[in-house]
């Protein structure tokens, strides 16, 4: 029995990194996954890899940027599996600049892909869990929407917002039995992070109280908790997954 069985959820960005984490995690629990990715190639390959083990996965190709797109990814899973139980909004890129050197598209680029696109897979969502009178929506926020990053005016209000969308979209959907929470991860291990300057690394890794970086799993384990019913009292709030940096 897992955490899931029965349950069917979208992972946006799902395709690699913290977004793979998730969708191995959910089908190891049970749940029917479909992965919606920009990159079209890159989900397929993680949706067979995820198969290979006897779980149920879908590859769809998603820009999240586009309304179209993201009401397709949602008609999809109704459609393949019958429900959607589970959203989560996790697609995101970076354009990192200081304030002086960003350019206004690059600023657009972060805010649309993160912001506007957890907007649209939340309303989308929402629109499928209100009838069903269950659900769980997860936005992936970010340790940097709480303390701002240098050169990173545009993420960090991304991230900033995504907690003014959880909040606000948890109180307008609270009594029709969705739920709405975020996650902000802290310095976790991924193939963007591991490729920082090792000064740096370090200067990051020393602000952490338990004194290491996370791990994707990290990450994975707190959105299982937050689909699960482990969590059926909890919307509107932000866990933080950071080893307790800026606690």
């Amino acid at each position: 029995m897992g955490l899931l069985d029965g349950k069917a959820a979208i992972v946006t960005g799902g395709a690699q990194g913290i977004g793979r984490a998730m969708a191995e995690t959910f089908a190891r629990e049970g749940a029917a996954v479909v992965i919606a990715d920009v990159n079209e190639s890159a989900a397929v390959k993680t949706a067979d890899e995820i198969v290979a083990g006897g779980s149920t996965v879908l590859a769809v190709p998603c820009d999240v940027t586009s309304e179209a797109d993201v009401e397709a990814v949602v008609a999809r899973c109704v459609a393949d599996f019958g429900a959607l139980d589970i959203m989560v909004n996790n697609a995101g890129v970076t354009r990192d600049a200081t304030l002086r050197r960003m350019t206004l598209e690059d600023f657009r680029t972060v805010i649309d892909v993160h912001l506007q696109g957890a907007w649209l897979g939340t309303r989308a969502a929402a629109a499928v869990m209100r009838e069903q009178h269950s659900g769980s929506i997860i936005n992936m926020s970010s340790i940097s929407g709480k303390v701002g990053n240098i050169g990173q005016t545009n993420y960090s209000t991304a991230k900033a917002g995504l907690v003014g969308l959880t909040k606000a979209s948890a109180k307008e959907l609270a009594h029709l039995g969705v739920r709405v929470n975020a996650i902000q991860p802290g310095l976790i291990r991924t193939a963007m992070t591991e490729a920082m300057r090792a000064d740096v690394w370090e200067q990051k890794l020393s602000e952490i109280p338990m004194a290491r970086a996370g791990d994707v799993a990290d990450v994975a384990n707190a959105a299982l908790f937050l689909a699960s019913d482990l969590s059926g009292y909890m919307t509107g709030t932000v866990l933080e997954v950071t080893g307790g940096r800026y606690m």
